[in-house]
């Protein structure tokens, strides 16, 4: 099997309508985005999932694990949605359509569109606050009940990185799937307020929620607008911090299974055992999701075989980074004796909420066996295009001599934080326009992270000229392999082109953002539950 895109038959099309009535139905289908993800976050459909062209292979056989799915395809004109189709086809899927008309097809339709990433998520989360009234505090009495050393923890539910990089004075780390399971031990005494934050609403008014719906006996409250909400304040944020939960004890856990497991059931979650387990994934009629909810320490130290990691909180937070079938089918595990937990539980509830089939696996799993390590990207074989590749000091040597030229096809990110001296950027997408631009007679040279996307990204040129007939040579090892022959990476942005869209700058995250994003980024979030009513085909319920 090629990745390589060959023309065929004219690909079919889907209507928005039927798109639209298989989300209410809860029929699988995938609607796929094949724009960059820039352009992806200024106008979206609500379940539509970012497949950029750039970055099919690497993104498909995760997302879409079941190869006979239904899979639609589209763009906004630019053209990239047909060789997507076609690479997908490549890849062995066997239902690939266009939405026809594109994204103006699905304007035009008179259905909503929606901006930013993650949104299923963050729609959901104002549509949990807006029904079940969210308890919050404004940033400025949080500072003040901390100044008065008053009986409060702040419990920030992001990923742990993400609270390295700012957080609340005091704050400690316990990201959203945690906090039921660990909050009894946290906060013993009934009389301490527990406040949960995040970088901006959704995770805070989901661990805020979680805690009520486990009913507690302590108050809780979401710190309003999060992090973005205490700089706007004119308040100052930590970096750099350690603070992460304890270990928890014998009781505390007890508790947390059981508040969980009581949550689990009110949604509706299903459980099911080993057994259960091995028919749903004999089921080729329906897409199976499975999903380890631990920290990233305890999936690497030891998890169920075919589980792919994903830590609760980052589940709910960001489903459609997982999951690109709607109305698929979802497994969670947590305990690894047992397979069931509180995370799982926890998870496993919001999940249903947001219309998902989700149960969570319990009982002896011991028959499924164990395996360790971090979780790995599933790939499909790279393409036999018989690509030449160069060893980096090679490279060193003709980049010297002025007979190459380097083109890194890494994401935007990455380039900025280091790249080999000289290297132009580029998209895969973009390759012919970058390629462009060499002087005559250069020799390309593709390069990414650690090589994998250039291997799949050979395949292009074997099927069109946009090298002009010279095909590009592969740098061994990507920029790993460069800074591994100990040679030196360059953060000189010459060659960078034009502001990269490969990337959606989020205002939530990182210590740069203006004021004016921050605010702005809230007051979409807080239109987010009119639009859900407009909408009308998201399934989410509130228990």
């Amino acid at each position: 099997m090629t990745a390589a895109v060959t023309a065929t038959a004219p690909l079919a099309t889907r209507s928005p309508a039927d798109i639209r009535r298989a989300w209410i139905e809860r029929d699988e289908v995938a609607l796929l985005d094949a724009r960059e993800e820039g352009p992806y976050s200024l106008s979206h459909p609500l379940f539509a999932i970012s497949v950029p062209l750039s970055r099919v292979e690497l993104l498909a056989y995760d997302l879409l694990p079941r190869r006979d799915v239904p899979i639609t395809v589209y763009d906004d004109g630019e053209g990239y949605a047909e060789p997507a189709a076609r690479r997908l086809q490549a890849l062995g899927y066997g239902d690939v359509t266009l939405l026809e008309g594109g994204l103006a097809g699905w304007i035009a339709a008179g259905f909503e569109v929606y901006r930013d990433v993650n949104v299923p998520s963050k729609a959901f989360g104002e549509w949990v606050e807006h029904h079940r009234h969210t308890p919050s505090l404004p940033a400025a009495e949080v500072k003040a009940l901390l100044d008065a050393k008053a009986d409060l923890v702040v419990l920030d539910a992001r990923r742990f990185e993400e609270y390295r990089t700012m957080s609340i004075p005091g704050g400690i780390s316990v990201p959203g799937a945690e906090l039921v399971k660990r909050v009894h031990d946290i906060a013993p005494n009934p009389e301490t307020l527990v406040v949960v934050n995040c970088a901006g609403r959704t995770r805070s008014i989901i661990g805020t929620q979680s805690l009520v719906n486990a009913g507690i006996p302590n108050r809780v409250a979401a710190l309003r607008n999060g992090t973005i909400g205490w700089t706007l304040a004119g308040l100052t944020l930590d970096s750099g911090r350690g603070g992460r939960f304890p270990e928890v004890s014998a009781d505390g856990d007890a508790a947390g299974r059981r508040a969980a497991r009581a949550v689990a059931d009110r949604a509706g979650v299903g459980r099911i055992d080993a057994k259960t387990l091995d028919r749903f994934r004999g089921d080729e009629r329906r897409t199976l999701h499975l999903f380890d909810v631990r920290t990233p320490e305890e999936y690497e130290a030891g998890h169920l075989p075919g589980f792919r990691h994903a830590a609760g909180g980052q589940l709910v937070q960001a489903t459609d980074e997982h999951v690109a079938v709607r109305g698929a089918r979802i497994v969670l595990a947590d305990d690894p004796a047992g397979g069931g937990g509180p995370r799982a539980d926890m998870t496993a509830s919001w999940l249903s909420q947001l219309g998902w089939e989700v149960h969570v696996l319990e009982g002896d799993v011991s028959v499924l066996g164990s395996e360790s390590g971090p979780d790995r990207r599933r790939l499909p074989p790279e393409p036999e295009v018989g690509a030449e590749t160069i060893a980096p000091r090679d490279l060193l040597a003709l980049l010297e001599n002025g007979e190459a030229a380097v083109i890194d096809i890494t994401r935007s990110p990455r380039y900025r934080a280091g790249h080999i001296p000289g290297a132009y950027f580029s998209t895969r997408a973009r390759l012919a326009g970058t390629i462009a631009l060499l002087p005559k007679g250069v020799r390309p040279v593709l390069t990414c992270g650690d090589g994998t996307l250039t291997r799949y990204a050979a395949a292009d040129f074997t099927l069109s000229h946009l090298s002009g007939g010279q095909r590009p040579l592969l740098l061994e090892g990507g920029t790993k392999g460069w800074v591994a022959a100990g040679l030196p990476l360059s953060t000189d942005l010459d060659r960078l082109g034009g502001e990269p869209d490969d990337v959606y700058k989020r205002p939530y995250e990182g210590t740069d953002n203006s004021a004016a994003a921050m605010q702005g980024y809230i007051d979409w979030e807080l239109e987010l539950v009119d639009q859900l009513k407009r909408d009308g085909a998201h399934n989410f319920h509130v228990i």
